[in-house]
């Protein structure tokens, strides 16, 4: 059954399907499309308007989270726990993981060093509620990996090339989450997970949005 994902150059969340792709072996395509200006069949496929989308011949579907757990449920190796309370908790911590994407974007789009801070301190706070848990041994083993290592790929990828245009960024990893970070971006799932030149759209991406971050480094100049 051939499989393809729907994605925008930049989404972090279809960044993870791809991942769990990768870790399964599962031979896939991927579509690139403009979300600002998509093709028409895309509205039709999609009925929040977003990416990723799952293609199995000609069923679809929607939504990151299904979309991981249909991956799980049909391909080896398991990556999410056969415990449904382990199960429910990495759920729960993936989700934490999309409010947290959400936070890395709105930090990269701040407009203003004002703003950068403000997003930069709400982003350290909630970064350090990892500790816990990574401490407990729920997620972020080195010797295996899981939905949640999935999930939290993306974020860290971001984190890095903001890192390079401001260094202060580092400062809201400890030393397990950056730990934790170096290994999942080691992998050779997540290298292959976006294109070559992901770096250069991602500036160019966030130029455009008027990003105080990249626009006073400078590596960006």
């Amino acid at each position: 059954m051939s499989i393809k994902l729907v994605s925008f150059h930049l989404c972090p969340f279809v960044q993870r399907a791809v991942i769990a792709l990768q870790e399964k072996g599962v031979s896939h395509e991927i579509d690139y499309i403009d979300l600002a200006d998509p093709p028409t069949w895309f509205a039709q496929c999609s009925p929040l308007g977003k990416v990723p989308l799952l293609l199995i011949g000609d069923d679809v579907l929607f939504e990151s989270s299904v979309i991981l757990d249909y991956l799980d449920e049909i391909y080896q190796p398991r990556l999410h726990p056969s415990d449904p309370l382990l199960r429910a908790q990495h759920k729960a911590w993936i989700a934490f993981g999309s409010d947290l994407l959400m936070q890395q974007h709105a930090l990269a789009v701040a407009e203003d060093e004002a703003t950068f801070r403000d997003k930069l301190d709400l982003l350290d706070k909630n970064l350090r509620r990892l500790d816990l848990p990574i401490g407990q041994g729920l997620f972020g083993k080195s010797e295996s990996l899981s939905m949640v290592d999935v999930a939290f790929a993306p974020l860290f990828l971001r984190l890095s090339i903001l890192m390079a245009y401001r260094p202060e960024v580092a400062s809201v990893y400890s030393a397990q989450v950056k730990g934790w970070a170096e290994s999942l971006l080691a992998r050779s799932s997540s290298q292959a997970s976006v294109l070559p030149d992901f770096e250069a759209r991602f500036e160019s991406f966030f130029r455009e949005k008027g990003s105080w971050a990249v626009a006073s480094s400078a590596v960006s100049n």
